[in-house]
């Protein structure tokens, strides 16, 4: 018999019957949507940041410890290492040398009530920590304001917070900031900035003279790997480019992929039982076709390889409707995460999808070779004997 024979037969042991086949690949569907739901979020996230990076990140980190995946760094760096890499700008190429405090208030199980305060020295103006940078109502900070409760906010943390110009936004129970200016949406991160004087919240924090790292910009980006060599080497302190964060970050999505694919390997497995019963159940319900096959000169790896791909065109069809499943869902969480902090944090890409059909096919390959194997073992004798 010929392959086109062995693909006919596949599928009409499929559809007669509809109901089963139908819930199996159904069943296969969710399993794969929600890994590749699960999986773009680990995608979206590394874009995200290779996107932003270059347009609100500094050229080089200056730190204690080096940043690392374990959150925003602690402000344990003596804010005096900042003044001394100013008096070595021109020597360095540094174009700007900014002490940066970062804090985070957590919203609880409110994600929209969750800020990152980003906060530096109000003399700086916000172009020089986020480039392109507008205010849309009120003003920016100024010198003036180093020391004052005042905050200027990104357009989504102003929407989320339902702040407005004279708004208060709390930090903690002794610390309001009143709200100045409020920034024009540029579609990224700092739309969910909000951006307070350094010493307002070292503060606020009790960390007097200590910042989170030094930010610096580079008159020429392309030595960031030079420069920060030799600022390790001189000063003694960890000093991390922007390709370094994007390896630290992508460690850290690496294992949240890892935990994510591991949780929807449950429902994959899952899946697998059910093409497995599905296929199993038509070898036993079809014992006397397949005795026929055989009587009629099929040759047990012809029946082995029917039920075979039987399973497999399963899976296929099931990693198929997942991708698109899951296509679905990923517009949905992008959607909420625009209008929570103005980026999409799912992406369907090319690798994903591939990864996707292959575990869809290594799936039905998996859960068809039992019953494939049991098929080819049926005796003609006892297949025509039943009744």
């Amino acid at each position: 018999m010929q392959s086109a024979d062995l693909v006919r037969l596949a599928f009409r042991g499929l559809t007669r019957r509809a109901v089963r086949t139908t819930l199996t690949v159904l069943g296969i569907v969710v399993a794969v949507a929600s890994m590749v739901i699960f999986l773009s979020l680990g995608e979206g996230i590394r874009k995200v940041f290779r996107d932003e990076l270059g347009a609100v990140g500094p050229d080089l980190q200056v730190s204690i410890n080096g940043i690392n995946q374990s959150g925003p760094p602690i402000a344990n760096v003596p804010q005096s290492l900042a003044v001394q890499l100013e008096a070595k700008s021109k020597e360095y190429g540094f174009k700007s040398v900014t002490p940066v405090v970062y804090a985070v208030r957590s919203g609880g199980f409110d994600p929209a009530q969750s800020y990152l305060f980003y906060t530096y020295p109000a003399k700086q103006g916000t172009a020089d920590i986020i480039p392109n940078a507008e205010i849309a109502q009120g003003r920016a900070m100024n010198a003036a304001d180093e020391g004052k409760l005042v905050a200027v906010v990104g357009s989504k943390a102003a929407k989320n917070g339902n702040f407005k110009l004279g708004s208060d936004v709390r930090y903690n129970r002794r610390n309001f900031f009143k709200v100045i200016g409020i920034l024009k949406e540029s579609g990224g991160f700092s739309d969910s900035f909000i951006l307070v004087p350094l010493t307002t919240m070292q503060k606020a924090q009790g960390l007097e003279g200590k910042v989170s790292v030094v930010a610096i910009k580079l008159d020429d980006p392309g030595s960031a790997k030079a420069v920060a060599e030799r600022v390790k080497k001189d000063f003694d302190v960890e000093a991390q480019t922007q390709s370094d964060f994007l390896k630290i970050l992508d460690r850290a999505v690496s294992v949240s992929d890892a935990i994510r694919f591991g949780i929807s390997l449950i429902s994959l497995i899952v899946g697998g039982l059910a093409v497995a019963n599905t296929v199993m159940m038509g070898v036993f319900e079809r014992t006397r076709e397949f005795g026929t096959m055989r009587a009629i000169g099929a040759k047990p790896s012809f029946v082995r390889n029917l039920v075979l791909l039987e399973s497999l065109i399963l899976s296929v069809l099931g990693g198929i409707g997942g991708v698109i499943l899951g296509y679905g869902g990923i517009l949905i969480v992008n959607w909420y995460t625009q209008n929570l902090a103005s980026i999409n944090a799912a992406a369907l890409t090319g690798r994903l999808i591939g990864f996707a059909l292959l575990i869809s096919l290594i799936l039905g390959l998996l859960a068809g070779l039992l019953p494939a194997r049991n098929a080819g073992r049926i005796a003609i004798t006892d297949a025509l004997g039943r009744n």
